[in-house]
């Protein structure tokens, strides 16, 4: 519930901070436009991002006669979760690691690396999907794409302020404002963005060792997860790299400072995991 409350926070920080740029440079029009801007791209991701994703991360979706023990495996596990059964597909990647997409629970996919399937015991790899499950279980797809559009709103709107001419001020004279909003605005947007990606991390977390039954397991596989992705390269584009379950370009050195991180770090989720203090 803790986490719950906090993405709700954060997403009302990012509205709230829509709502205030908006208003300082352009009043009820440019905050609209910015807003439909956003939300259209964000509609078109919501609604098609499962097959560009798959498509970034080289996977393939596959039926119970190609992996049936997998199948059979995400099978028992939504059950417990009490979700429908989503769309299974494997990525073909060394790196282990898993992802979640789809709009709703009824059009999910769960995707695992064969890395994944060749390198990690198998108590963990349940684990692993338990993680991917609890995502869907907690829609979080929805969330992520609410945030994304009003982050990608505050980034419009000081552009077409800046560019379109103020309607509330036909001299320009916020035109020095909106250059420093157009460069400040989208860095708050994003580390909140960022944020409340974190947030749904440890939620996943928490809701995976629920399905699996105890802690432990997902503890472990984080851990070596976020080993191995530290040796073993995976080819993907940056913009899907937030959606595995750790960050899969760290063996390319990809860190960032911690408030553009998605991911919390792996010490902290197995602590929260575990009951202990980080």
């Amino acid at each position: 519930m803790g986490n719950n409350i906090k993405t709700f926070v954060l997403l009302a920080g990012l509205l709230a901070a829509f709502i205030a740029v908006g208003d300082l440079l352009g009043g009820t029009q440019g905050m609209l436009l910015a807003l439909g801007l956003g939300g259209l791209f964000n509609f078109i991701m919501y609604f098609f991002s499962d097959r560009m994703v798959l498509a970034m991360y080289r996977a393939t979706p596959i039926q119970r006669e190609q992996a049936p023990e997998l199948y059979d495996l995400v099978d028992r596990l939504r059950q417990r979760a009490g979700l429908p059964m989503p769309r299974v597909a494997v990525a073909h990647q060394e790196q282990p690691n898993a992802f979640a997409t789809g709009r709703n629970p009824h059009h999910a996919v769960v995707c695992v690396t064969e890395g994944l399937l060749h390198s990690m015991p198998q108590e963990e790899v349940e684990a692993v999907i338990a993680h991917e499950l609890a995502h869907v279980k907690n829609r979080d797809m929805l969330i992520m794409t609410v945030a994304a559009g009003l982050a990608a709103a505050i980034g419009f709107l000081p552009r077409l302020l800046l560019f379109g001419g103020d309607r509330r001020d036909n001299n320009g004279g916020n035109a020095g404002l909106a250059l420093v909003l157009m460069i400040l605005a989208p860095i708050g947007a994003i580390i909140i963005q960022m944020a409340i990606s974190r947030r749904r991390e440890f939620e996943a977390d928490r809701v995976g060792a629920e399905i699996v039954g105890r802690p432990e397991p997902l503890a472990s596989a984080l851990q070596r997860l976020d080993a191995m992705a530290k040796r073993i390269p995976m080819e993907v584009v940056p913009a899907a790299a937030p959606l595995a379950q750790v960050n899969p370009l760290a063996a390319h050195g990809g860190g960032l400072v911690s408030l553009f991180s998605t991911h919390p770090p792996t010490e902290q989720r197995v602590a929260a995991l575990l009951g202990r203090t980080a």
